[in-house]
């Protein structure tokens, strides 16, 4: 277990990295992706995922679920759930280190970005329109996409007819891509507690020049979210035994 934490951290250290580092790219002011736009967001994103499952797998996770409500799903689809808890606690702290970085590798970029919110923005999600029940559906509806989708492509009846095992971390890649494109424009998709509230953890405690509040207001919407979503994509995976 202690091989597929460290894949676990690895892994979702380097997803937050490259994913929150795109976002970082295009808000802060004076990078040379400034207002590259939500395109490169989720095309970098969709790269993020990729990049960040092929390093989970060669750390030591097979897995490489990278999310907490990957993880909640793919247990309920087994009914084993003994990882549940290492892995998530593996995820949000890599997602902290993953955060950290961005702060990091930007240093200077902070300063001279002035609005709070577009540094905010840099670590977590918020919604376009703060409407809690419309934002936490939304998050369940794009979780349940993407735990849906993974049990789909690394099904029986897919692998077996096609190159998708091969595949795989190319394959989660555009499906990320697809869930920005068309489901992220409301929540900007977290579709990952750890993904969210490792890096809001961060923002809160790292000296960032000028910030603001973390907005810990919205922080259950990207946690709970998720977590429903997930578990009832594993619950309908299970049913229709993928």
């Amino acid at each position: 277990m202690t091989e597929k934490f460290f894949g676990e951290f690895m892994g979702t250290a380097v997803l937050i990295l490259m994913g929150n580092g795109v976002v970082a790219g295009v808000l802060l002011r004076g990078s040379k992706a400034e207002g590259a736009g939500w395109v490169a967001i989720t095309a970098g994103w969709a790269f993020a995922v990729m990049t960040a499952v092929f390093t989970a797998v060669a750390c030591g996770s097979p897995d490489a679920h990278l999310n907490p409500a990957v993880t909640l799903g793919m247990a309920i689809r087994s009914g084993d759930f003994t990882r549940v808890g290492p892995y998530m606690a593996a995820q949000i702290l890599g997602a902290i280190v993953g955060a950290t970085l961005v702060w990091l590798h930007y240093l200077p970029h902070w300063k001279e970005t002035e609005d709070p919110n577009l540094k905010l923005a840099c670590f977590s999600t918020s919604p376009a329109i703060r409407r809690y029940g419309a934002n936490v559906l939304s998050e369940i509806i794009g979780t349940f996409v993407l735990v849906l989708v993974i049990g789909a492509i690394f099904s029986k009846r897919v692998v077996e007819t096609g190159p998708a095992a091969g595949l795989g971390p190319y394959l989660v890649g555009i499906l990320v891509w697809a869930i920005g494109l068309s489901l992220g424009g409301p929540t900007g998709y977290a579709i990952n507690p750890a993904r969210d509230l490792g890096p809001r953890i961060a923002h809160a405690v790292l000296p960032i020049a000028n910030k603001g509040g973390s907005d810990w207001s919205y922080s259950l919407i990207p946690v709970i979210g998720p977590l429903i979503g997930g578990a009832l994509a594993g619950l309908f995976v299970q049913m229709a035994h993928f």
